[in-house]
């Protein structure tokens, strides 16, 4: 597919005397973006080509750490159904976020461009965006949104504008499905005191997530699991429609709450502190005790492993639909997060580093070509728009930050970038296969940063030698003072 538009809004060099971006003052930033602004394109005026015949899935598999896949060397874990998807299909696995977390990451995925140079925010999806389901639709695509990531539908959000149909499986985390009785859940029967001592805020979460679970009978009344049934049924709904699909399905877990069944959490320990141990989002990182992070990584292994084994039922009833020879799929995730890396724990942007920025892409494709490849070269959400489309086929929009990476796999192309930039908050990243680097972008707080990796001998990134190569990092400052328009310091 053909990329007409500035990747990463002029950052990567497509457009002349880009580079001399570097030398201009904050104030010039502002006036050169002015002097470059592309007109935004109106869905009514684009015309594309007709699909391939191919059908696409894509799953999105909230809070995944990349490094959490047993293929990828981590032994420890059990993850059987991705580890065969990945042999089956391509593995991108220099692939970064554009912007974090959750909403940022996902205008990034549903729009091919990116979020940057602004701070990341929430900022809900516009009518007048052009998004992934429709310039699908104007193809002819019959499209489908199923989600239990229930901020899609936060009043205004407007993540299912677009697709032909949309399904919301409620009551994850702290969505306000079921109100009451409030008073019939004790948290201390689920989660040590110390973690919500002074903090009421997280306290409220755990009753609002065992209100909202309170009816599970089985491991199929848990979200991912109803989640992927209802895509499977969905699949048997739309199987017979004219001309292919695309259904985008997007799981919360394992994202906090980690809550897995009983016998995936056994896989990990024996016992814990509770019968049903509930760890969520909102912890206050002080509270939170050496003791607890073995515990805690072991709920988090226990809730990658319960998806991967609904990942791989869903992938057998897609079997018995007779979809698996037509059918790309697709898996992913918005971001990481941390378990206990320099006292680290759930995803913090002061702490910028490969756990949360790094994400793993699966492409399996029905062409048998492309079986058990491993594609180094840098990739981003914001190529997942323009590969998806070009992967049916279609071709015509191409008003897009991202790639297509497609030639990466068939050789055609050894790279489409040099380098990845990540937004979160007020902190920035810079990676380079030689170099990683973080700073606070905005504010005072340098959290954890400013912080310079030399990947090639500390591929952890455990040692921050910024202090002893200044020219390196006055290099990747230069690198974020364009790619964010401003001044770094």
């Amino acid at each position: 597919m053909k990329n007409d538009r500035i990747s990463r809004r002029g950052f990567l060099g497509t457009m002349a005397g880009i580079s001399a971006l570097g030398a201009m003052p904050a104030t010039g930033y502002s006036q050169e973006l002015k002097k470059q602004t592309v007109p935004k394109p109106r869905l009514q005026d684009i015309k594309v080509s007709k699909p391939n015949g191919l059908n696409l899935i894509v799953l999105i598999a909230d809070t995944f750490r990349w490094d959490y896949l047993h293929f990828n060397g981590n032994e420890r874990i059990k993850t059987p159904h991705l580890d065969k998807l990945a042999e089956q299909g391509t593995y991108f696995s220099n692939c970064y976020a554009d912007g974090l977390p959750t909403i940022p990451a996902r205008r990034v995925m549903h729009t091919g461009n990116s979020i940057l140079p602004e701070k990341t925010k929430w900022v809900p999806l516009h009518d007048d965006d052009i998004t992934f389901p429709k310039i699908l639709g104007k193809a002819g695509v019959t499209t489908g949104f199923i989600v239990d990531t229930y901020h899609h539908f936060k009043p205004g959000m407007n993540f299912h504008n677009g697709f032909d149909s949309f399904i919301w499986i409620r009551g994850q985390e702290n969505d306000k499905y079921i109100s009451g009785p409030r008073k019939s859940v004790n948290p201390t029967d689920f989660t040590p005191g110390h973690l919500f001592k002074n903090n009421r805020t997280f306290r409220d979460r755990i009753v609002q997530y065992v209100l909202n679970t309170n009816h599970r009978k089985g491991e199929g009344d848990y979200f991912c699991a109803q989640t992927l049934n209802t895509a499977a049924k969905w699949l048997a709904n739309n199987k017979g429609n004219n001309g292919p699909f695309t259904l985008f399905v997007d799981m919360f877990d394992p994202h906090e709450p980690w809550d897995a069944p009983p016998r995936f959490q056994k896989m990990y320990r024996d016992k814990y502190p509770f019968e049903r141990y509930i760890f969520g989002y909102g912890v206050k990182l002080e509270d939170i005790q050496k003791k607890d992070i073995p515990i805690l990584i072991d709920l988090y292994s226990a809730e990658v492993t319960f998806m991967d084994y609904c990942i791989g039922q869903f992938i057998e009833k897609l079997k018995r639909l007779n979809l698996w020879d037509n059918t790309i799929i697709v898996f992913s995730t918005d971001h990481g997060t941390h378990l206990g890396e320099q006292g680290c724990v759930q995803k913090q942007a002061s702490l910028l580093n490969s756990c949360v920025a790094r994400i793993p892409w699966i492409i399996r494709h029905p062409d048998k070509s492309t079986i058990g490849k491993r594609i180094d070269a840098f990739t981003s959400h914001l190529d997942f728009m323009p590969t998806f489309l070009a992967l049916q086929g279609i071709e015509g929009y191409s008003a897009m930050d991202g790639h297509n990476i497609w030639p990466l796999v068939t050789g055609d192309k050894i790279e489409v970038r040099d380098k990845v930039i990540v937004g979160f908050t007020n902190y920035g990243a810079v990676r380079t296969k030689k170099w990683h680097y973080f700073q606070h972008v905005w504010g005072e707080n340098p959290g954890h940063g400013p912080a310079l990796y030399d990947l090639e001998n500390d591929y952890e990134e455990k040692y921050n030698i910024a202090a002893k190569h200044p020219e390196v990092v006055a290099e990747m400052k230069k690198i974020m003072r364009e790619a964010f328009k401003k001044e770094i310091s």
